[in-house]
């Protein structure tokens, strides 16, 4: 039952991520907004490949496991380093370094979207450190630096999109 308390919430944060990257692109000025949308486009592949994953683990694998009929399955086992589904992951959490890299390009402003900026390039910058982990093992420790970048960038994204709504008052006028 632990898996189904490890995947649901990773399966939430490729729905989540998609929304925020479309709220990124909804507020990016004309001139800077094909980077957002670049960006949106490289979530969006990270949810279709991450989903698959998930999905596939909690629908599939999962029931599978627990009536200990695992023959004709095998290799969607997700196994860490050495197999199809964790290598699948690792590119759809690729395309999401991917994603942030390119909708930082979006933010030029100082202050709050300077440090908006630089937790998404931090993100995407994370890329050869996920994909060559298959290759060499110890690069999943630099690659956990996602645990800083992706909520510092969600956090700053939060923070920023709350400064720029309008406050409304209790009849909901502006």
């Amino acid at each position: 039952m632990g898996i189904v308390l490890l995947l649901t919430p990773s399966l939430l944060l490729g729905v989540s991520f998609v929304v925020l990257m479309a709220a990124v692109h909804y507020q990016a000025s004309e001139e800077r907004r094909i980077w957002s949308h670049i960006g949106l486009s490289f979530a969006t592949v990270y949810l279709t490949l991450i989903g698959i994953v998930y999905f596939v683990q909690l629908v599939l694998v999962l029931p599978r496991i627990m009536r200990g009929e695992l023959e004709g399955i095998e290799f969607l086992v997700f196994v860490p380093f050495d197999s199809f589904l964790y290598a699948v992951d690792i590119l759809g959490y690729s395309f999401m370094s991917l994603s942030t890299l390119f909708a930082a390009m979006a933010f030029t402003g100082d202050g709050l979207e300077r440090i908006v900026r630089r937790f998404m390039i931090a993100n995407g910058l994370i890329l050869p450190f996920l994909v060559f982990q298959m290759y060499f093992h110890p690069l999943i420790w630099i690659a956990s630096l996602w645990a800083i970048t992706f909520p510092g960038s969600t956090i700053s994204l939060w923070l920023l999109f709350k400064r720029k709504v309008p406050k409304l008052n209790r009849f909901g006028a502006v």
